[in-house]
This record gives C-alpha cells, structure tokens and sequence, in this order.
C-alpha cells in the first residue's frame, strides 16, 4: 500500500533538490522551511525530512542562528544517483556533459579490458540480449535508451569489480543525458554496429581490442552529441 505522506516527502526531496542543483538557490543562500510549507502545499514534518535528506546528500546545511542555508558546491556528494539525475534534467550544463564524458572515457575502456579477461557465458548473454533490445528499438527513442543503458550494465558487470560497478551510477547518468538527446534527433546514427564490435572483442577474450572498440565508441558518442549541439546553436541563431 502507497503512503501518501512518503510521496510527498519525496516530491519535496525532488523540487527542492533539484532547484539547488539547478542554481534557483545558490550556495550560501538560505532556505526558510516556513516559505518552502506555503510554497509546496506539504507540512512541517514533511519539509523537515526533505531537508534532512538533502542535508545527507551535502546539499545543505543548518546552524544556530543562521538557520538552513545552501552549502558551496565542493561539499556536494556529486556522484550521489539523485545529485547526477537533477543535473542532467532539462538541458545540461556544458561542463556536467564534459564531465561526465571524461569519466567514462576513463572508467569505460578499463573497464572493458577486465570484461575481456574475465566475461562468462552469462555475462555474454546479457551483452547480447541488450545488443538484440537496441536492433529491435528502431525509431524508438526510449527503447533505445534503455537497451544502451543495458548494454553498458552488463559491460561494467562483466569486470566483475564491485567498486566498479557501482560506477554505473555515473555511466548511466551520462548515457541517459546523451542519448535522450541523440536518440531524439530527427536522424541517429545507427548504434548497433560500435556496440556489436565491443561485444565481439570481448567474446573473443581480445583486451585491447575491447578497450580500442569502447574508445571508438564513445569517440563517436561525442562527435554526434557535439553536431547535435552546433546544429541546434545554428537553428536558434537562424
């Protein structure tokens, strides 16, 4: 049974988060719980646990005397799932998109490597089956979201490194961001063939080759994600 007074709790964690992360208040500005009741429709109690949530996640802190107040950027737990999915909402900062591909060309190679080296017949299986859910998407942008999602799970699972899987947390922040984009474009590339030679390379227990074929595929990542962006900047300048 759904509890409504949780619902709401979370919808508040939501707005109020997502507005800090998004800059609607700035580090050092102050939060009044009083306005944020009135302005949300939700109770004391309610506004109290969100805030103590995003407190949890860095976001914010309270004092005597100065009361609940946005904490500077550089105490954020960045890498918190819910800190990523608001930065990457709407249309992305430049610098998150940067970020986010830097760390997945550090991570995803590797990564790939140890897939290499150590990938099982399960392993292959879910590499496959995501691979077959993206040739089976077509024009369907959420299909294919979620297939290259997969497709990068089942990768980063195959390392068999628990530490590195929970790097999925940041892969899939930067997948969903970038392929929401590029999938919704009126013409995509298609995604099967790059994907496919990763799989390949690993079936075959080909290290370098793997990584080689992630780099590519990211590479390319990159280069449709930046046509996408001049394309737009030159739409919007007409």
């Amino acid at each position: 049974m759904n509890n409504p007074v949780r619902g709401l709790h979370r919808q508040a964690v939501e707005v109020i988060g997502e507005q800090i992360v998004r800059g609607t208040y700035a580090p050092g500005d102050s939060l009044h719980p009083d306005r944020i009741e009135q302005e949300l429709g939700v109770s004391k109690t309610v506004v109290r646990e969100a805030l103590r949530v995003l407190a949890s996640k860095g976001l914010i802190d309270s004092r005597q005397k100065r009361g609940t107040f946005v904490r500077p950027r550089a105490d954020w737990n960045l890498l918190d799932s819910d800190l990523l999915r608001w930065q990457g909402r709407g249309i992305p900062d430049e610098t998150f998109l940067d970020n986010l591909g830097e760390v997945r060309g550090i991570v995803e190679p590797a990564g790939a490597r140890l897939a290499a080296e150590r990938r099982d017949e399960a392993d292959l299986a879910a590499l496959e089956d995501a691979l077959d859910q993206m040739a089976a998407a077509g024009s369907d942008a959420h299909a294919a979201v979620e297939a290259d999602l997969a497709f990068h799970r089942a990768l980063l699972a195959a390392a068999h490194n628990e530490l590195l899987t929970r790097m999925e947390v940041v892969i899939e922040a930067g997948l969903r961001v970038r392929d929401h984009i590029v999938h919704g474009a009126d013409h995509s590339a298609d995604a099967v063939p790059a994907h496919r030679a990763v799989l390949d390379a690993v079936r075959a227990q080909d290290a370098e080759a793997a990584a080689r074929a992630v780099e590519e595929l990211l590479a390319q990542a990159a280069a449709d994600l930046h046509q996408l962006t001049v394309d737009a900047d030159r739409g919007d300048t007409g």
